[in-house]
């Protein structure tokens, strides 16, 4: 027998539990200062002072003044581990009229690029409510799979337009949660998904039980992608990082428990996909996924999509036309780095009186299902806010406020603010499915206050929905369904077949000819099909078949 070294043995365990407990962030306690205005190792210090009085644990803590424009404190913390589990916590104390605070942090990559993970948690719509006592931030969160860096960043703001009030922080901390359990006892339950535009959104309720995931694994793809394309389940150990592309035909998405729901973008018009969620306990080389039983699946279909217009303002403002009402500044085409858009300001030394409406070229929607407007958009400084309206009488030339418009700016997700450029969301203009539609943003300013508007990626989309027995071009019918023992297609054109389990097995594969054609579909098993039918010119429709 090996005689074991204890001292060594001792020391790895105490190295090990440490570990398991550090504080990754320097100087948590804001007990070190280059100056009474600098707390040591924080990256930014914007109106910050040492305090001795109004401290929760220690010596001292940091005093966080207002002032008319947000103010800042910073620090970048170093040692993250994509796929790890953190727990973010720190203290402040908020009882004045003139100040208020919330966290305003981002995961970060090896280069230092935001990643847009946790948005809720870390940088919240809510401000801080004023209250005598110390109020404890406390979240655990798993690390995007590209994580290397945090930015824990906690920001000051004036409130209701007064300043000069302080906000104390205290005891910071993120530390590494390896506490090990076994894999979740249960699936989430009423896994659905539904396509709306080019998304899909996937919809649960977490699972419950004696042990409970920290997150979900959701796993796609294309169905059908190839004869033998099953979707790989998780192996333990193995994390998988989030994979949004879809350029191989699958794609994958780490969500927190508690969210219970995520939504897909960019997919391809006319595709099935089908989804599987998987929860996991811990991370990291830890993880432990339950793939046993019955694993979930829900799929969904995005119609077919036709463009009607597209503006990424590469070449001026493009399509969209600017019409100035009021003031000297209109809209123009500015960029910053690689990006172009659309941008407007009514400031120019000072702030003016202004009114410019962005307008959209003439909209023919008659023909759609369903037609759906996104953009991006982003501002900064205080003034009126952007609005957005849709005419069905403008004549395409005049001054817009002698038409009849409708506000529907409240359809849209807007920017927070701080340049940051945020998606609208798929705005679904169902109301106004004709022909002679207008979009048009209007952009105010006066000379108490002028904000700075940049807008982009503009895109308005039609469906005209592929289902059985219509599609824009082939004449494809498929019947009955649900169908049992015999499977009849009536079609104006020749045609190859492909019958694929949900989860994307090759079951038969046949062609059918100008005509009526029957498919003997004895061996198939009750349950759910996917049909792909692949036209002699090239065309591709994909259908569902419930076998009975």
């Amino acid at each position: 027998m090996k005689k074991i070294n204890l001292l060594g043995l001792f020391l790895l365990i105490f190295a090990s539990v440490s570990m398991m407990g550090q504080n990754l962030v320097q100087n948590p306690g804001m007990e070190n200062w280059d100056d009474d205005a600098t707390p040591s190792s924080w990256d930014k210090a914007e109106n910050i002072s040492k305090e001795a009085t109004n401290i929760h644990a220690g010596t001292f803590s940091a005093a966080h003044l207002s002032a008319s424009s947000t103010k800042d404190l910073s620090q970048d913390v170093n040692g993250i581990v994509g796929g790890q589990q953190y727990r973010i916590q720190y203290y402040y104390l908020d009882n004045s009229a003139t100040a208020r605070t919330r966290i305003w942090s981002y995961w970060m990559d090896v280069d230092g690029n935001y990643l847009d993970d946790n948005a809720d948690v870390l940088r919240p719509a809510d401000y801080s409510v004023d209250s005598p006592d110390w109020q404890h931030f406390d979240e655990t969160l798993i690390a995007p799979s590209t994580a290397a860096q945090f930015r824990f960043e906690i920001r000051v703001y004036k409130q209701d337009g007064l300043t000069d009030g302080n906000v104390y922080y205290d005891d910071f901390s993120l530390e590494a949660d390896v506490t090990n359990n076994p894999e979740p006892s249960n699936y989430p339950t009423d896994f659905i998904a539904a396509a709306a535009g080019l998304t899909i959104e996937l919809n649960w309720t977490d699972a419950i039980g004696d042990v409970l995931p920290v997150g979900y694994l959701i796993k796609g793809e294309l169905a059908p992608i190839s004869a033998s394309a099953n979707i790989d389940f998780p192996v333990d150990g193995t994390p998988e990082a989030d994979d949004l592309d879809w350029s191989d035909g699958t794609g994958a998405v780490n969500v927190a428990y508690g969210v219970e729901n995520y939504t897909f973008s960019g997919l391809s018009p006319g595709e099935t996909y089908v989804f599987y969620i998987f929860p996991y306990s811990n991370s990291g080389d830890n993880i432990d996924y339950k793939t046993d039983g019955d694993v979930p699946v829900a799929d969904a279909q995005i119609p077919a999509v036709i463009i009607i217009n597209q503006e990424d303002f590469d070449n001026g403002l493009g399509t969209w036309t600017p019409y100035n009402v009021l003031g000297n500044q209109e809209w123009y085409q500015s960029d910053f780095g690689s990006k172009t858009f659309a941008k407007m300001s009514g400031y120019d030394g000072g702030s003016f009186d202004n009114e410019d409406w962005l307008i959209s070229p003439v909209l023919n929607m008659v023909d759609f299902d369903s037609v759906f407007f996104n953009f991006e958009s982003a501002y900064n400084y205080s003034g009126p806010a952007m609005q957005l309206f849709i005419s069905t009488d403008y004549d395409g030339v005049g001054n817009p406020n002698d038409f009849s418009w409708t506000d529907i700016s409240d359809m849209a997700v807007w920017s927070d603010g701080s340049w940051n450029f945020v998606e609208s969301g798929d705005l679904n203009l169902k109301d106004y499915l004709q022909n002679g539609v207008y979009l048009a943003f209007k952009y105010t300013s006066t000379t108490d206050g002028s904000a700075t508007w940049e807008l982009d990626s503009f895109l308005v989309f039609g469906n005209i929905h592929v289902g059985l027995g219509e599609n824009a071009f082939a004449d494809i019918r498929l019947f009955p369904n649900p169908a049992q023992q015999q499977l009849f297609l009536n079609s104006n054109t020749d045609a190859d077949v492909v019958i694929y389990s949900i989860n994307g097995q090759r079951l038969m594969e046949t062609s059918i000819s100008q005509g009526d054609n029957s498919i003997n579909i004895s061996g198939l098993r009750s349950g759910m099909y996917v049909v792909r039918i692949n036209t002699k010119n090239g065309e591709t429709l994909t259908k569902k078949l419930t076998v009975e």
